[in-house]
């Protein structure tokens, strides 16, 4: 198997709930952002997943937002992975992709619906269509949000019939409430599944949430996968001490990396394992 191939760490770095409540090191501002991430970068992240707040701290798909940070971070960040999230708590509708025109090197889709915990995260088949050709049309690769197995063979189809270009890129999303459960035996299965609809060679990566983060960060790079960390799924290190940046959650899977033999994808490599232009 792949287990010594370079691991790609993303970085979700704010995401749609977490506030300075939670965790003081929670980067709300752009500013913020682009300071917190570039500490993540240095200590081994190659994808930036990206959400931007509202001057109150709220959610927004604000393409003025996301344009001052993927600015930001093409700076700071030189050659890093900019992946921008269409994810549906930010914006409702077509609102959601308002930012694909701004042509990052990726950006998150979800191609099914599933609960979450308080409500249904809906993601309809028209709307995924559209997302799906904005990301075709700016040159856009999408990482695909699994929460559920037939999101995985959704995904399938839409490589087949064209609406995605190239081998999907596919993440397992585990641990959340009402969706996903964090269980070994689907875990495997769904890395069977991926390899069996693209290939033996089909990246593919796993984010677990909340204490979740580090069961998964261990499973993906043990299993030759990539891994998913930060502080939007989690705010700590343990449960007793909150995480006090992203980059040591960076930190806690390069350890990973390390136990396992698996090098730490700097960026040229993790762009080249998923298909993207050259930085």
């Amino acid at each position: 198997m792949s287990e010594n191939k370079p691991c790609i760490i993303c970085v979700a770095i704010t995401g749609s709930l977490p506030t300075k409540e939670n965790n003081p090191a929670v980067p709300i501002t752009v500013a913020e952002q682009i300071e917190s991430t570039q500490e993540a970068f240095e200590a081994g992240a190659t994808i930036a997943h990206c959400h931007v707040r509202d001057d109150e701290g709220k959610p927004t798909s604000d393409p003025e937002r996301f344009a001052a940070l993927k600015e930001g971070l093409e700076k700071h960040c030189p050659g890093m992975i900019v992946q921008l999230s269409t994810g549906g708590r930010s914006g409702a509708g077509n609102a959601r992709g308002g930012m694909l025109p701004l042509a990052p090197d990726m950006a998150s889709l979800s191609v099914g619906s599933n609960n979450f915990p308080t409500r249904v995260y809906e993601n309809p088949p028209d709307l995924v269509d559209w997302l799906a050709a904005e990301m075709l049309k700016y040159d856009v690769k999408p990482e695909i949000e699994a929460f559920d197995l037939s999101h995985i063979h959704q995904a399938k189809k839409m490589a087949d019939d064209g609406r995605l270009k190239g081998t999907p890129y596919v993440q397992f999303v585990m641990g959340v409430k009402n969706a996903m459960p964090v269980d070994r035996d689907v875990f495997d299965y769904y890395i069977r599944t991926v390899q069996r609809l693209f290939g033996e060679d089909a990246p593919w990566c796993a984010a677990g949430i909340g204490p979740n983060q580090i069961v998964l960060n261990e499973w993906a790079i043990s299993s030759g996968g990539h891994a998913r960390t930060g502080l939007e799924d989690n705010v700590r290190i343990d449960r007793d001490t909150l995480a006090p940046s992203n980059a040591a959650l960076v930190k806690r899977a390069v350890e990973l990396c390390e136990k396992y033999e698996r090098p730490v994808a700097n960026y040229a490599q993790a762009r080249e394992l998923l298909g993207l232009r050259a930085a």
